[in-house]
């Protein structure tokens, strides 16, 4: 039977950097499951890489046919953004093991969808000032920088990963990504424990 990863943490805490990491151990033998969004693509993304990339009206036509399995809304300062991931036949939990990242509330209702037996939770952290210096960094790169929305979510990140629903959502393993290879080490051995 298999099993879903799901990797979490605040932004910039590195997450695509473990991800793309954790794929490449073969050991581990994860699948990547990738989610869907109808923010505007980033400098240097592909489609299908990190996400798939609609817009509302693929949103809503996959809602309509009962293919969400979560979803978030985030009001930016630069229009309405949805996060959401999608049951579109590719998980195959009997046979393979999966990696996505995403929210702690995103966590929380996939674990519901697929059981919380299924989902494994990692939630990695980081030094707050050391977040937000690697977030200013990777906007300052971005053909045009959105600031604001940076700051937006550096902030909306305080309430959506407090101790309080950390907690709630029955999180008790934390790992540290102050230094990538041990971060990952201790995941790996996680997993495979």
């Amino acid at each position: 039977m298999g099993k879903m990863v799901y990797l979490m943490g605040k932004s910039s805490t590195g997450k695509d950097t473990v991800y793309k990491r954790l794929l490449q151990n073969k050991e581990l033998g994860l699948k990547r499951m990738i989610p869907y969004t109808t923010r505007p693509i980033r400098s240097g993304e592909e489609p299908g890489q990190e996400y798939y990339f609609t817009d509302d009206e693929g949103f809503l036509a996959l809602k309509n046919r009962g293919k969400v399995i979560e979803a978030r809304e985030y009001h930016t300062y630069h229009g309405l953004w949805r996060y959401f991931t999608v049951d579109d036949g590719g998980i195959d939990l009997e046979n393979h093991n999966y990696l996505i990242i995403g929210t702690l509330e995103s966590f929380v209702k996939t674990a519901e969808y697929f059981g919380r037996d299924r989902v494994v939770p990692v939630l990695l952290r980081v030094d707050d000032g050391v977040r937000l210096q690697r977030a200013l960094d990777r906007e300052r790169r971005q053909e045009k920088p959105k600031y604001q929305e940076l700051c937006r979510r550096y902030l909306a990140d305080e309430e959506d990963f407090s101790e309080e629903k950390v907690k709630e959502a029955g999180i008790e393993r934390i790992f540290s990504n102050e230094n990538l290879e041990q971060c990952l080490l201790e995941i790996e051995n996680f997993l495979s424990g």
